[in-house]
């Protein structure tokens, strides 16, 4: 069961309480500044890193308590290192929507998420547009998306020296779009004019990856957003918009989405890539 934002409260460092005000105001919950006495077992934490959702488990029977931080981070960490070090056009997101030296394809990512498999391709050189409708997930996107391009100003002031590869972000943001949007409804409203060369879905369904291997943080976001009970009209509504491929990405082992079988499918250890082919890819 999805959780709503009312049941929700933000807390902030002093230093950051007025965009964490207007965040909360926006989102309808409470805004509360740190250090508080109420530390609630799910909430938003602003501070000098960001905003990110944390959530505080109690497990075992002596009640040791497991903490998880989830928030979006494109410029350092597990992000920084795929796209430095993640195989480049060969690996199995990329060849699935298509992407190539000769094909730098408009994506239109329709259950964003954190955004993460969307700043893979990204990175890649195609063009992405982001669609998230959960406010508390928009938001944790959106401000990773504001940090990102706070690096890329810097990135551009200080090409003379540092890494090289970070010279690569402002060139990245450019190729980024966002919208807090429900995807189905950006579709029927014509994609803003921007008809998408491939459509990605990665929808959630309760239940989905409840295994041992799922990180806590994962298991976290999947009871925030909930399920995607209408991915199979979304997929209905991409595939009459995409121009060349539909790409949906599902656990290894789960069944087709709608029970509509694709033209051909990519499969990792944990995941795969149903690719539904609408056309032939230019190359």
């Amino acid at each position: 069961m999805a959780v709503t934002e009312s049941e929700l409260v933000l807390l902030a460092c002093p230093e950051w309480r007025y965009p964490a005000q207007a965040l909360a105001k926006r989102l309808g919950i409470a805004c509360l500044q740190t250090p508080s006495d109420i530390f609630p077992p799910r909430y938003l934490l602003y501070d000098n890193a960001g905003l990110a959702l944390i959530e505080h488990r109690t497990i075992g029977r002596k009640g040791a308590v497991s903490s998880s931080r989830i928030s979006c981070d494109f410029v350092s960490g597990a992000a920084r290192h795929r796209r430095l070090y993640g195989g480049g056009t060969g690996q199995a997101l990329a060849r699935a929507v298509g992407l190539s030296s000769g094909f730098k394809p408009l994506v239109a990512d329709l259950t964003a998420g954190l955004g993460r498999d969307g700043f893979v391709l990204a990175s890649l050189g195609a063009r992405v547009i982001w669609l998230e409708r959960h406010p508390i997930v928009a938001a944790l996107l959106a401000d990773g998306l504001d940090r990102l391009r706070t690096a890329a100003a810097f990135d551009r002031q200080s090409r003379d020296g540092g890494d090289q590869h970070e010279h690569v972000l402002a060139e990245i943001v450019a190729r980024l779009s966002f919208y807090e949007q429900d995807g189905r409804a950006w579709l029927e409203d014509g994609c803003r004019r921007d008809t998408p060369d491939v459509i990605y879905l990665d929808p959630m369904f309760p239940g989905r990856d409840k295994s041992a291997a799922v990180k806590k943080e994962m298991a976290a976001f999947q009871e925030l957003v909930g399920g995607d009970d209408d991915a199979g009209k979304l997929l209905d509504a991409a595939l009459k918009v995409a121009r060349y491929r539909v790409v949906v990405k599902r656990p290894r082992g789960a069944l087709f989405l709608a029970e509509r079988k694709p033209t051909f499918t990519l499969e990792g250890k944990t995941t795969r890539f149903d690719v539904y082919s609408l056309a032939k890819i230019p190359r």
